[in-house]
């Protein structure tokens, strides 16, 4: 997964006039208009990578202490991996070569009785370590948890209603629960360029069916909200 998404940023950073890289599924969705999500992103000068400390066995009991020297358990971070980077964050995951191998050697699944994602891991350690001030530690993409499954929520068509587009884009703080017994539960407003505003610019995941929907709603709702 890793791979595919350096191979993705080399090709789209041969265009040099593209500054700004947004990783997106074929079930995501846009929750605004073009002109919303461009002042979003390119007005800040921070990257949006989901990045937070998870004591429980979904987090740092995926760590390897064969990752030592450089990466310590204490650095070790969690977070998904839909991201939304600046040039020269893209430019640096792919100069990253010290890193990365470490994570290709020691994090992947079924590895000392562990089951480790490098999606979910390695660009949210990775900048943790190299820039934590250079980004804002929550993905611009909604995606529902609460269902508690191994998979986020899949929206289907009769899900696909006003009041839910309403409900995610009035969102102003991020939520992360701890994967041990604990279940802490870890919010933080969403702070753009100082001033707290909604976090999100997306949303997955959105089935094939609801595409009617997703199309009559969201004419009407960017128009009376932006």
């Amino acid at each position: 997964m890793v791979d595919a998404e350096k191979r993705l940023l080399a090709n789209a950073l041969q265009d040099a006039d593209n500054q700004h890289f947004v990783l997106l599924s074929e079930s995501c969705i846009p929750l605004h208009n073009f002109d919303y999500v461009y002042s979003y992103l390119m007005e800040t000068n921070i990257s949006f990578i989901d990045c937070f400390e998870d004591p429980g066995p979904h987090g740092t009991g995926r760590y390897s202490e064969r990752m030592l020297p450089e990466i310590e358990k204490k650095d070790w971070r969690k977070g998904a991996q839909w991201f939304s980077i600046k040039r020269q964050h893209a430019v640096l995951i792919l100069a990253d070569s010290l890193y990365y191998t470490k994570f290709k050697l020691y994090c992947k699944p079924g590895m000392e009785g562990r089951n480790c994602y490098s999606d979910e891991h390695y660009l949210p350690t990775l900048f943790h370590m190299v820039d934590p001030t250079g980004i804002a530690n929550w993905s611009v993409t909604h995606v529902d948890w609460s269902e508690g499954k191994w998979h986020p929520k899949s929206y289907k068509a009769r899900d696909v209603t006003f009041k839910l587009l309403k409900n995610i884009t009035s969102i102003d703080e991020t939520v992360h629960v701890t994967s041990d017994a604990k279940k802490v539960v870890q919010k933080r407003p969403c702070l753009w360029n100082g001033s707290k505003r909604p976090c999100y610019l997306f949303a997955r995941k959105f089935v094939p069916e609801t595409l009617d929907n997703v199309m009559n709603l969201l004419s009407n709702f960017t128009a009376l909200f932006e």
